[in-house]
């Protein structure tokens, strides 16, 4: 397989890649706040992107390497200071933005999860080897002088070795180099990681923006409400969704859990059968995260009432009805990490993916039950 047909851990399936992103929706606070820093000479080497899965991160990341890269240094005719950058855009025929949309910027270095030839997959953490390449690509790129980036994406997916090895690099950072740290729960970086880096905070995408988002990865879409209340304002779990029919498939759980405290055994048959079936991996593991989801929601149903939006038909209805009080939230919530923690030993041990989801479901059917009789 060569380097051009790799599979690229940072892409989501059925969307463009972060670097082929022309716009960036919803994060004008995490761009104001580099702008504000770049103009006015307090340019940290080290950034930490942070926020929930999908929202921008990346794009975000990719949109500051090209500006950086495209750096226009030197005043203007009369010697005057160039103006202050009002945004990160960068024209699309510009060399250097050419040069980054096609993976080939010599400036530019991408740190993420290596391909492991040996499995034919993607390794599952950054590896201290991925890391060491940096050495001969600032040795290499240090020539014309321009500034160098670095992304590392995600960084709290390097293992130990890896993140020392980033940390050296954070501590006496080469000059005019920029290292941008993408990090899902920067909770698990090493906490010198994190104070010596500046931190940009990207937050959950409103409705509007959200809806911005996919249309321009290409998605038409009519039901934004049920999208955004399951996404959780993530365009990039949206985007899962939507290519995986994820809609469909909770609305199917909601008419199953709304049989509860009785539900149908056949219908929960099926559906643990069908998590089964060859080549349903990806159904499998999305049946697992929209339950979690639902237990989520339920939860909060209970501390703050019926929701206003609804991921399904009936589904605010039912919320209300399986989790009318606290007492009722404080027992979804259980559940809830109880259930985690089942998936969690499931997948370790190859727990047969039928027998699993049956567990969870007659475990819904156990609580809801309880909470009815309170």
């Amino acid at each position: 397989m060569s380097d051009e047909t790799l599979p690229e851990p940072d892409r989501i399936e059925g969307a463009p890649h972060p670097r082929e992103t022309h716009t960036l929706f919803g994060q004008a606070r995490a761009e104001a706040d580099f702008l504000d820093a770049y103009n006015t000479g307090r340019l940290h080497s080290g950034w930490l992107i942070t926020g929930p899965r999908g929202v921008g991160k990346a794009t975000l990341a990719w949109k500051i390497a090209t500006f950086l890269l495209a750096e226009q240094t030197g005043g203007g005719f009369f010697g005057e200071e160039p103006p202050a950058a009002t945004a990160l855009t960068v024209a699309s025929e510009n060399r250097d933005a050419r040069l980054v949309q096609s993976g080939a910027h010599p400036r530019l270095s991408v740190v993420r999860r290596p391909y492991n030839h040996d499995t034919k997959k993607l390794r599952q953490e950054i590896t201290v080897d991925a890391v060491r390449g940096l050495k001969d690509f600032f040795h290499m790129s240090s020539a014309d002088g321009g500034r160098r980036v670095v992304i590392v994406d995600a960084a709290d997916e390097m293992n130990r070795n890896a993140a020392n090895a980033i940390l050296k690099e954070l501590e006496e950072p080469p000059a005019r180099t920029t290292l941008l740290l993408i990090a899902h729960q920067p909770s698990r970086l090493l906490p010198t990681i994190r104070s010596r880096c500046r931190e940009l905070r990207c937050g959950r995408l409103e409705t509007d923006d959200l809806h911005s988002a996919l249309a321009q990865a290409g998605f038409d879409i009519d039901n934004t409400e049920s999208l955004a209340a399951l996404s959780g304002g993530s365009a990039g779990d949206a985007i899962k969704l939507l290519h995986h029919d994820g809609l469909a498939l909770y609305a199917e759980l909601v008419r199953l859990f709304e049989g509860a405290p009785r539900i149908d055994r056949i219908s929960a048959l099926r559906l643990a059968d069908a998590c089964a079936a060859r080549g349903a991996e990806m159904r499998y593991g999305l049946t697992l995260d929209l339950i979690d989801h639902f237990l989520a929601r339920a939860a909060r149903a209970g501390l703050f009432g019926e929701p206003h939006s609804q991921g399904a038909p009936h589904e605010a209805r039912l919320l209300a009805r399986l989790s009318p009080n606290d007492t009722a939230a404080r027992a979804w919530a259980e559940l809830q990490q109880n259930l985690s923690e089942r998936v969690r030993h499931g997948k370790a041990v190859n727990l047969d993916p039928a027998s699993l989801i049956l567990d969870m479901i007659f475990k819904i059917e156990e609580t809801a039950r309880r909470v009815a009789q309170t």
